[in-house]
């Protein structure tokens, strides 16, 4: 870990690079439980908020309400009697992310979600996740890994059972599908499938442009609901073996959503459909949760 002296007589910078890199490693250890490297926090801060050649630099995020902001920052954790560790955990690592995140933005950088740490508070429940056993996604042809990895997480949180992928679909062990899904991809069971491969699971219908309105859609207890890809929509020949299709009201200008935003709001109206006809979610052990496999 560089000493503080040598990382104050670095040019302005330089110095909020090193710093905010070396943040980042300290958050880690941070969200592990261990706090040793505190002290230096601490003195970090006091360094910072004494030297004000760091945010006054206007070569550094020049326009930006960065400086002001990361001064409101070093402020709020410099008390007169401010502690090498806060009594919450949990603050110590808000501070210290926020102290990064400023230290970055003041550098120039702009973060992007690969950079994203896991979120507090996402260690699995090894107990079960409850899902609705006939609630089921084909993803036809979505082609972001981003978007792929999204609907992972979502499916996780609102209980579908089982997505299906198109053979052009991304692959949800991608790295960036991987970094969206939040490990939501070992959890929820999915396998490669061709549109035969959605026939017998249900009723099949498509969220789509043009359809009924999601507010009184009679979802089905047992279904396949069919998202196309994010240039064309679901294709004829997938529309073609659909029964209904199903369409949030749009109010805006633009007139369509992303693809990973649309399949969160009807997904969590298909379980809220559900759930008032009192049909519950199943607990499923973490043991029954299945990894993907390629159909032959």
């Amino acid at each position: 870990m560089i000493a503080i002296r040598k990382l104050m007589s670095l040019s302005p910078g330089h110095r909020a690079r090193k710093a905010a890199q070396t943040l980042r490693l300290i958050e880690r250890a941070y969200r592990c439980g261990d706090f040793s490297a505190a002290p230096w926090v601490q003195e970090l801060v006091a360094s910072l908020a004494a030297d004000s050649s760091l945010l006054m630099d206007t070569s550094l995020s020049s326009g930006s309400s960065i400086p002001a902001d990361l001064g409101k920052l070093l402020d709020s954790l410099m008390p007169a009697s401010f502690p090498a560790l806060l009594s919450d955990p949990l603050e110590d690592i808000c501070s210290v992310n926020r102290l990064r995140r400023g230290l970055e933005a003041l550098a120039g950088g702009a973060p992007a979600d690969w950079d994203f740490m896991e979120p507090l508070g996402s260690v699995l429940d090894s107990n079960a996740r409850s899902v609705f056993p006939g609630m089921r996604a084909y993803l036809e042809d979505i082609r972001s890994p981003f978007n792929v990895g999204s609907m992972f997480r979502t499916a996780d949180a609102l209980g579908l059972a089982e997505i299906l992928l198109s053979g052009f679909s991304a692959d949800p062990a991608h790295p960036r599908a991987q970094r969206s899904a939040m490990g939501s991809t070992s959890l929820v069971a999915w396998h490669r499938v061709g549109l035969d491969g959605i026939e017998g699971l249900g009723e099949i219908f498509a969220l789509e442009l043009r359809g009924d309105p999601i507010d009184s859609f009679e979802f089905p207890e047992q279904g396949v609901v069919v998202l196309g890809s994010e240039e064309l929509g679901v294709s004829p020949e997938a529309l073609a073996r659909c029964t209904r299709r199903v369409s949030i009201p749009m109010l805006g200008a633009k007139g369509s959503l992303n693809v990973g935003v649309a399949f969160g709001i009807m997904l969590d109206a298909w379980r809220r459909s559900l759930q008032s006809r009192g049909i519950s979610a199943l607990p499923l052990p973490l043991t029954q949760c299945g990894r993907g496999v390629h159909d032959k």
